[in-house]
């Protein structure tokens, strides 16, 4: 039978601070007490959960024993307050299985996943990688990122995965406002269903609007008492009360769709007082020119919610 999730309310792509130590990978070694803090203080400001190791999270620059030690971390830290929601994305269903069972047997409530990744995979060998990691038996969100797989979960191909057991939610990062309403006829065509989660922070508000009944995202690493006002408004169908915040974080959300998004966010983290720090190889520092940009976005932001009135957020 499978297992469900109500992955209702914001769901936090957990940044991963790091410490300088020469001994570790690039000089940089994973900072596991201020992460756990950092996931306390997301569950503290209303956010029903935390997804580490995905792409914010830096998955791809971890040693396996990070790996996995980064979702025992967020598990002891989230305890029974909220979920984890693991990253097992992989290049093979073989690897991501692998990390799959581990987030399972450390207390994880479900896992996210990516197709293939490093190779563009036709549908015949995406429908098999995601039946293999639902064999883990947790349930799973599917995680749609053209951009960065080359491979686009189109509607149909959504309906037919989401009749795999345990395929219970799609994170949708195509940018294309379109899709719940597409994915949801297409499921219904085809006798399934699935929940579709806004995964672009910058198109929030219209998924939402259309069916979209969770989130995702990176920037409530930076703003998290103020995302999920956002959602909860939303939920609740106030539409211009939840319009008038997001309008103030537009700007800064924007980066959450720009190939620098892990260090846009994690300079968010730095000017709102909390700590994002630096990143592991293969991103680099942000040029001049772009952290002024950043910087300039995250405080139009900043300076727009200190005008909304109290009650707002």
């Amino acid at each position: 039978m499978a297992r469900e999730l109500n992955l209702g309310g914001v769901v936090v792509a957990t940044a991963l601070p790091y410490k300088e130590n020469p001994a570790a990978p690039a000089g940089l070694e994973v900072d596991y007490d201020r992460f756990a803090a950092h996931c306390e203080w997301l569950i503290d400001n209303g956010c029903r959960g935390v997804g580490p190791n995905g792409s914010l999270g830096e998955y791809s620059s971890l040693t396996d024993e990070e790996r996995r030690r980064v979702v025992q971390t967020a598990v002891q830290a989230v305890g029974d307050r909220g979920v984890v929601v693991a990253g097992v994305h992989g290049p093979g269903w073989h690897q991501a299985k692998h990390w799959a069972e581990l987030a399972a047997e450390d207390g994880a409530n479900g896992v996210l996943c990516l197709p293939p990744t490093m190779y563009r995979s036709d549908r015949r060998g995406i429908v098999e990688h995601f039946e293999k990691v639902s064999e883990a038996g947790l349930p799973m969100m599917i995680y749609n990122n053209p951009f960065d797989t080359k491979v686009d979960l189109v509607p149909d191909l959504v309906a037919e995965l989401a009749g795999i057991e345990n395929v219970v939610a799609i994170k949708e990062f195509s940018a294309d406002v379109r899709r719940a309403f597409e994915i949801n006829d297409a499921c219904e065509a085809a006798g399934t269903s699935i929940d579709v989660i806004a995964g672009a922070d910058d198109v929030l508000f219209e998924l939402m609007v259309d069916g979209a009944v969770g989130w995702f995202g990176g920037y409530p690493n930076v703003f998290p008492s103020e995302t999920v006002a956002v959602y909860n408004y939303m939920a609740e169908g106030r539409y211009d009360e939840a319009r008038e915040i997001y309008r103030s974080l537009i700007a800064a959300f924007r980066w959450d769709s720009r190939t620098e998004f892990v260090q846009a966010i994690k300079l968010g983290m730095d000017m709102v007082g909390r700590y994002g720090g630096p990143c592991r190889p293969p991103r680099t520092a942000l040029s001049a020119e772009m952290e002024a940009q950043v910087r300039a976005d995250t405080q139009r932001a900043l300076e727009a919610l200190s005008r909304l009135s109290p009650t707002s957020v």
